[in-house]
């Protein structure tokens, strides 16, 4: 399970820095809340891209 979650954050690099630059600045730092709400958002929509793409449990 581990691997295939490296291999699809391998495999989209731009949306892995993305995701990972838009986790870090919220966790560390306080922007404005309206950027932060749209940061939220983003990282969200990043989640479900991730979610759909990697597909870790199949019913």
């Amino acid at each position: 399970m581990f691997k295939k979650i490296l291999n699809g954050l391998i495999d989209q690099p731009l949306f892995t820095s993305l995701f990972a630059t838009d986790f870090f600045i919220l966790l560390f730092h306080r922007p404005p809340f309206l950027f932060s709400l749209v940061m939220l958002g983003a990282l969200m929509a990043m989640c479900m891209y991730f979610g759909q793409k990697l597909t870790l449990f199949k019913i």
